[in-house]
């Protein structure tokens, strides 16, 4: 979710040897001419940026200076507040990197695949046991399966590596001067000044992604005052430096949102032909037993649990992969509320643990809508009286649902599945 982009320059002509004793040839005039004109106009363009520059910092240093009654408010002490705001320039990097998230625009495999590589496979078996007290005091203390939390410790940082180097203070306060996500990362900068406020964490130590998301399970600044705990007793909740804070407040977020031990978020399963569509609603729970009695069953053999209740999640349609999924699998949703994420966890943290790899293939032949082909879908829905609510080109639980709805009346398999197939009916 929060890789570096590389730039890549290609070999231009002006690079490579001249066939005249390796000299470069010299330009006409005229394009010598151009050239100047060119340099101008460049030099113009660099003195109105900087005087842009130099107006946008002063709007900045206002912007800032007006949340002082916020943040003390928010119970930020005047000290904190100035020493936190000097020197503090605005970044034009996270404007630019705020346009959406791969577990929403991937191809629902490719994110997955990638999510859960055998190389992380390989460093979440290291790192788990490095960290087995931290999953202990997890296990007594919490309740909460320790598959789950190595797979967000493995998602959200690969397992610490990657927490993101940005100052958080800088990013949450650019954004919120660009005014991106309206209110939301205001909010977010007087949080951050909160848990600084507090003394968890050094300034200088105050550092995550272009977004804000911080430390190794990368919470934003009040996901950290509402989640984090001090696991380690020693008086800081320092999800950054400190393994057992980190894993503890991880599994504190999702204890919090209602994980339930002793229940799985899910497993796959193969459905049989003729199978009961009534019964496919991932939203709609049923006994797993229920399940079995309809033909549905555990690659490999495996029994299902002899308690608690699922539903059947089918992310690519009946053609891909099949999963009964618990209201576990909603608790990780609220970590992050993407259908691939939520599945990428729990994959990844089964695999770490020996879990076996997803045995259906996934449907790669067939072509996927686009974000734009999806919010055209939602509109359609919406016209049809579905309450989708925003359209915004992504493939949530509640267009899954509204499709099914659709698929039926279509006659249809009401799989759930937004296929060009449905859009192409829904068009007509």
């Amino acid at each position: 979710m929060r890789s570096a982009v590389k730039n890549s320059w290609p070999l231009t002509r002006s690079t490579a040897p001249s066939p005249e004793g390796l000299r470069p040839m010299r330009a006409p005039l005229s394009r010598q001419i151009d050239r100047r004109s060119l340099f101008a106009i460049a030099a113009c363009m660099i003195a109105a940026s900087a005087s842009d520059a130099r107006a946008q910092s002063g709007d900045f240093d206002a912007f800032l200076a007006s949340l002082r009654g916020e943040a003390r408010a928010a119970g930020v002490s005047d000290r904190t507040f100035s020493s936190a705001i000097a020197g503090l320039t605005f970044d034009p990097g996270p404007v630019r990197s705020s346009g959406g998230q791969g577990e929403f625009s991937h191809p629902f495999w490719d994110y997955v695949n990638g999510a859960v590589s055998p190389g992380r496979i390989a460093a979440g078996k290291a790192a788990v046991s490095r960290a087995a007290p931290a999953f202990q005091w997890i296990k007594t203390n919490l309740g909460v399966d320790r598959e789950v939390v190595a797979g967000i410790w493995g998602m959200e940082s690969n397992f610490g590596a990657g927490m993101g180097s940005s100052d958080v203070l800088r990013s949450t306060a650019s954004l919120a001067f660009r005014g991106v996500r309206g209110d939301f990362y205001r909010a977010e900068f007087i949080a951050a000044l909160k848990i600084l406020d507090e003394g968890h964490v050094p300034r200088a130590g105050l550092v995550g992604s272009w977004a804000g998301a911080m430390g190794q399970p990368q919470f934003i600044p009040s996901s950290f005052l509402k989640y984090a705990i001090d696991a380690d007793g020693d008086g800081r909740k320092d999800i950054w430096r400190s393994t057992m804070d980190a894993l503890g407040s991880a599994a504190n977020h999702l204890k919090r949102d209602g994980w339930e031990t002793g229940l799985p978020w899910g497993f796959e399963v193969i459905v049989p032909d003729g199978f009961d569509w009534d019964y496919g609603d991932r939203t709609a729970r049923h006994p797993f037993n229920q399940f079995s009695r309809l033909g549905v069953r555990r690659p490999g053999g495996a029994a299902m649990p002899g308690q608690g209740t699922a539903g059947l999640f089918l992310p690519t349609g009946i053609r891909g992969p099949a999963f009964l999924v618990t209201d576990n699998f909603e608790v990780i949703r609220q970590y992050n509320t993407s259908d691939s994420y939520a599945l990428a966890v729990g994959h990844l943290g089964d695999r770490i643990f020996g879990g076996p790899p997803i045995q259906a293939a996934w449907p790669k032949g067939e072509r996927q809508l686009s974000n734009a082909e999806v919010a055209e879908l939602q509109r359609l829905l919406l016209a049809r009286g579905h309450a989708v609510g925003r359209i915004d080109g992504r493939i949530g639980q509640g267009t899954r649902k509204f499709v099914q709805i659709e698929q039926k009346r279509l006659g249809m398999v009401p799989d759930g599945h937004p296929s060009p197939a449905v859009l192409a009916r829904l068009r007509g």
